[in-house]
């Protein structure tokens, strides 16, 4: 896919992006469970500021099983998305919803890649349009759920899997960060 078909992106479209490893660190086999390991990276604030002014939607899909498991707390993982709220806002931007799954089962609906997050955001705001709508992910499960889902473009971030080879069916396009996709729209 040409990154020239990010030119044609108007307000009317979505964007979901996971969390960890695209907006902010991710820890290797481990989980992030409070906001003093959440890292957020650099440009990702005013990444956020850009995608505000460009999409109608954003909305973050992330897997948290760790909370199933009893590794996070579920009011830790209530903290870090409050204070990320906070923090996009404060600079410019906007989070319209974060969808979590806690499931531990990789059959669940809602866990990606599986599209039940995406259901749940097009019951919730019916105006979704998911083939006017980019997933932004670092992993595989990432880019399912967005071919699951029916976006029109899956953006790789290759921050955690740099050796995922590309062309790869499921990956449209790849940035080296959130910030680089901002800067190309």
């Amino acid at each position: 896919m040409n990154i020239d078909k990010l030119k044609s992106i108007d307000p009317s479209w979505t964007l979901f992006l996971d969390r960890d490893g695209v907006i902010n660190d991710e820890k290797y086999r481990d989980y992030v469970n409070t906001w003093e390991e959440f890292n957020i990276y650099e440009g990702v604030l005013e990444a956020f500021k850009i995608f505000s002014e460009k999409f109608a939607l954003i909305f973050i899909i992330t897997n948290q099983r760790g909370i199933a498991k009893g590794i996070t707390k579920a009011e830790d993982l209530s903290i870090i998305h409050e204070n990320l709220t906070q923090d996009i806002i404060a600079a410019g931007g906007r989070i319209d919803r974060i969808y979590f799954c806690t499931d531990i089962d990789d059959l669940s609906p809602n866990r990606k890649p599986n599209p039940g997050m995406a259901v749940q955001a097009k019951n919730d705001f019916p105006s979704i349009d998911f083939s006017k709508s980019i997933m932004i992910g670092n992993t595989l499960s990432d880019m399912g759920f967005g071919r699951n889902a029916g976006v029109a473009i899956n953006i790789f971030l290759p921050t955690t899997l740099p050796d995922i080879k590309v062309p790869h069916p499921l990956i449209d396009l790849v940035f080296p960060s959130l910030k680089a996709v901002a800067e190309a729209l």
